[in-house]
């Protein structure tokens, strides 16, 4: 999954790509070099920018949003696109301009519209851990991050098939880097393999993020390309089977490696 984020404040390209045209171009761009999803968002959820408890205006956001993947779809028709929102108004319209897949980084915790939205539609989503609210996030605590994540995965499963979504649409996403220190972090990616027995595809999110910098001796998010990448092949190794990257080209590579590893992928 390559990241595509149409904003202004992103953490590590933010307004890179926030003209259309220019968002194209990267789409065509990742998708040459081998995504398999394209992931756009408007919002950044950069911790600077994320503990303020005012959401980005849905006007705003769609205005963002809905040009890119309309531009996106008509150019690559066979690649889907998934919108990474936690608003229900967004991900609607961004699915009748054309994306096919929703993200939601509050685990369908935040808008009650979300769940219905997703059921009528039927299209794949990604329920991701977030502790506390979008724009709210709480103080990192847990008596055990894998237990305690693999709990709300538990209960917002049942809460998604409850309310008409069918098990095969669901992605489970531990959502690195969110409302976990470090150490939550490099627990979440030694121990992917505890969320096997959900019986759900993981996806995670690892790229460039802060942690990796703290590894790497502050390391600027630029600069963070091979801890990703080490991060990216042992995720694959304990089981992750979508990584939502910024460096596609790279991240394709090591993902084969790894794949060819783990997986037996004939060479």
């Amino acid at each position: 999954m390559g990241v595509l984020n149409v904003t202004p404040d992103s953490f590590s390209d933010g307004g890179d790509f926030d003209r259309p045209e220019i968002a194209l171009e990267r789409a065509v761009e990742m998708a040459r070099q081998g995504a398999d999803i394209l992931d756009i968002g408007g919002e950044s959820t950069r911790p600077a920018t994320f503990h303020d408890n005012a959401p980005l205006e849905i006007e705003e956001e769609l205005r963002r949003v809905l040009p890119v993947i309309e531009l996106v779809s008509r150019k690559l028709p066979g690649v889907p696109i998934s919108i990474d929102t936690y608003k229900a108004e967004v991900a609607k319209r961004a699915l009748e301009a054309g994306a096919s897949m929703v993200n939601d980084i509050s685990g369908l915790t935040y808008d009650p519209g979300m769940v219905k939205l997703v059921a009528e539609v039927g299209c794949p989503v990604v329920i991701m851990h977030l502790l506390g609210q979008p724009r709210a996030i709480a103080a990192p605590r847990y008596k055990d991050v894998i237990k305690d994540l693999s709990s709300f995965f538990q209960r917002q499963i049942s809460f998604a098939l409850a309310n008409g979504i069918e098990i095969d649409q669901i992605i489970l996403d531990p959502g690195i880097g969110f409302g976990k220190n470090a150490q939550h972090n490099l627990a979440i990616l030694a121990r992917l393999a505890e969320f096997k027995p959900l019986g759900r595809p993981i996806m995670i999110g690892p790229s460039r993020k802060a942690f990796i910098g703290k590894i790497l001796g502050d390391a600027a998010p630029t600069e963070r390309l091979e801890g990703t990448s080490a991060a990216i092949a042992i995720g694959i190794a304990n089981g992750a089977t979508i990584v939502r990257v910024h460096d596609v080209k790279e991240m394709v590579r090591v993902a084969k490696v790894a794949d060819a590893v783990v997986r037996s992928v004939q060479v």
